[in-house]
């Protein structure tokens, strides 16, 4: 199997994994189309990687209409979609007793229902296809649940059980399906934590052991560049120094 002339859609593309994601696939010559809040990112990725065929466009995953739109874009400029990477997410840190609602209305809504948003956006088209592939970004917290996170373990478990049942629903269809579930990994993901303190704490560990996005988009690429009748469903790759 080859990457190169994929068609692959990337969320989340504008930092951390996704961009690790973009610059490795880039290399080998796929054809990206990348989404993500930031544009002028995602911009200096294209530019960055001028030799690929590259496609920016802002898209927030909350909002159905904006994934829906980065899906149409990669079909009308490549005419197929081999591979949707859903890969925006966030980790505010705190305890259930401190009550922060929004902040886990927050949660759900990039981290679960983002992933709704584009499995609901490419699957008629990967299904009338007959070919596919659709990779979510999920985390060792999808496995084990720890302390304070309790919430943000609730939706990294919630997309487990989302891709779990979109596998069973559509292997049939020649539809693959993959979580990628890193440890501690060096990214900005520590910044969409609200307490100064716990930013801190969490920033130290992601220097101190932490995966770079390099080796996250490492396993990302392995996923893709499986033979099509190889369905790698599960990636969970720890620090070798992570204790949970």
């Amino acid at each position: 199997m080859s990457i190169k002339d994929k068609v692959i859609v990337i969320t989340g593309a504008s930092s951390g994994i996704g961009a690790a994601t973009v610059a490795n696939l880039a290399k080998q010559h796929a054809k990206l189309v990348i989404g993500a809040r930031r544009v002028d990112k995602l911009d200096e990725l294209k530019e960055k990687y001028s030799e690929a065929e590259i496609i920016t466009q802002k898209v927030d995953v909350t909002n159905f209409d904006e994934v829906n739109d980065l899906v149409k874009t990669a079909i009308e400029h490549f005419g197929k979609i081999d591979v949707l990477f859903n890969n925006a997410g966030i980790m505010p840190i705190n305890p259930l007793i401190k009550g922060a609602r929004n902040e886990w209305q927050n949660i759900l809504n990039v981290n679960v229902m983002g992933v709704l948003n584009g499995i609901a956006a490419v699957l008629p088209i990967m299904q009338s296809q007959k070919f596919g592939h659709i990779i979510a970004t999920d985390s060792v917290a999808g496995h084990v649940v720890v302390p304070n996170l309790a919430v943000y373990n609730g939706s990294k478990v919630a997309v487990r059980a989302i891709m779990e049942g979109l596998r069973q629903e559509h292997h049939n269809d020649g539809i693959r399906t993959s979580i990628v579930s890193p440890g501690a990994v060096a990214t900005e993901l520590y910044k969409s934590s609200t307490d100064e303190a716990t930013q801190q704490a969490e920033l130290e560990n992601e220097k101190e052991i932490g995966l770079s996005a390099e080796n996250v988009a490492t396993a990302v690429a392995y996923a893709i560049d499986t033979p099509d009748n190889m369905d790698v469903n599960e990636i969970i790759i720890r620090p070798i120094k992570q204790p949970v």
